[in-house]
């Protein structure tokens, strides 16, 4: 189950970004009060924060699409929803998730068999204690720990604290330093992971360097039938540093045009230089915001991937 565990739940997000990516023409305000009372829970401290909207994927008949992907076509994750009738493309509903420091965390809201989950996690060697679950991961400094927070609501984290998920049972009482944006998904990036900016893509390390010098950076998705669109929303101290990044960014995406002009090319929008070398910035007060069109084609490729 360690791995099933970690591939079904803490990589839910990707799979709904990609599947709402692909497919639009719709919008449910997935942005609910109880959202928000899950997201207050996380650890967003120097977080990486993620939100999804399940349901509203499931109600445009979008999950269905990566049905059989690959992901769901492993031996073990067939084994994991056979043997504990999970299976998120029907049960899961809304999900937020903190990558911290401290580990992964994750407060799931939709439809859980939880005798069979604890079945499962005790015969794969892990242990239930009244309500609240163990078992090891794939690795020592990897342990997962789950309960419920009610019948439709799961904490879970991956962490090399064996009881991380107890961090999930209350409020965490830190304000967040970011506005959750109202958009089926979005993604919360603090400017200490965008100064690490090695692991990103090549082409937007510039753009990363660039951004790691402000409060707060926010991205959400906008679907559309043939065009979504992603947008930037950025924290900055004072709106003389907002005016400065605005000017900032538009230069390096006029940089990145000149790039293709020079080549006698013209920018592919099926591709990540191509979506970048599109976009549009502004600010406003102390705030700066910018979006890039996501063609069809991108998201086919993406999706290719």
């Amino acid at each position: 189950m360690n791995r099933t565990l970690r591939a079904v739940l803490l990589a839910l997000p990707g799979v709904a970004v990609l599947a709402a990516s692909i497919w639009g023409g719709w919008w449910y305000g997935s942005h609910t009060e109880g959202q928000q009372s899950l997201i207050e829970r996380l650890p967003t401290a120097d977080a990486v924060v993620v939100s999804v909207d399940f349901a509203a994927l499931r109600r445009a008949g979008i999950l269905a699409l990566f049905a059989n992907s690959k992901a769901a076509e492993e031996t073990e994750y067939r084994d994991f929803t056979r043997q504990t009738d999970f299976d998120y493309t029907k049960d899961l509903d809304t999900a937020v998730l903190s990558v911290a420091p401290t580990g992964k965390y994750i407060l799931a809201r939709g439809r859980f068999h939880w005798n069979k989950l604890d079945a499962y996690v005790e015969a794969q060697g892990g242990r239930c204690d009244r309500d609240f679950c163990r078992m090891q991961g794939s690795t020592p400094d990897r342990r997962i720990s789950f309960f419920p927070v009610n019948a439709d609501v799961m904490a879970l984290a991956v962490s090399a604290d064996e009881s991380a998920a107890l961090r999930l049972s209350a409020s965490s009482g830190a304000p967040l330093n970011f506005t959750a944006p109202d958009a089926p998904l979005w993604v919360s990036v603090p400017p200490s992971v965008l100064q690490s900016a090695d692991a990103l893509p090549v082409e937007t390390r510039g753009f990363a360097s660039t951004l790691a010098r402000t409060d707060s950076v926010v991205l959400s998705l906008i679907p559309g039938t043939q065009r979504s669109v992603v947008k930037l929303s950025v924290g900055c101290r004072t709106p003389t540093d907002a005016s400065d990044l605005a000017a900032q960014l538009t230069k390096l995406t006029a940089l990145l045009r000149e790039t293709f002009s020079s080549g006698h090319q013209t920018p592919n929008p099926a591709d990540l230089t191509g979506v970048l070398a599109a976009g549009r910035f502004h600010n406003d007060a102390n705030r700066v915001f910018g979006e890039w069109p996501l063609e069809r084609a991108f998201l086919d490729n993406l999706k290719a991937q």
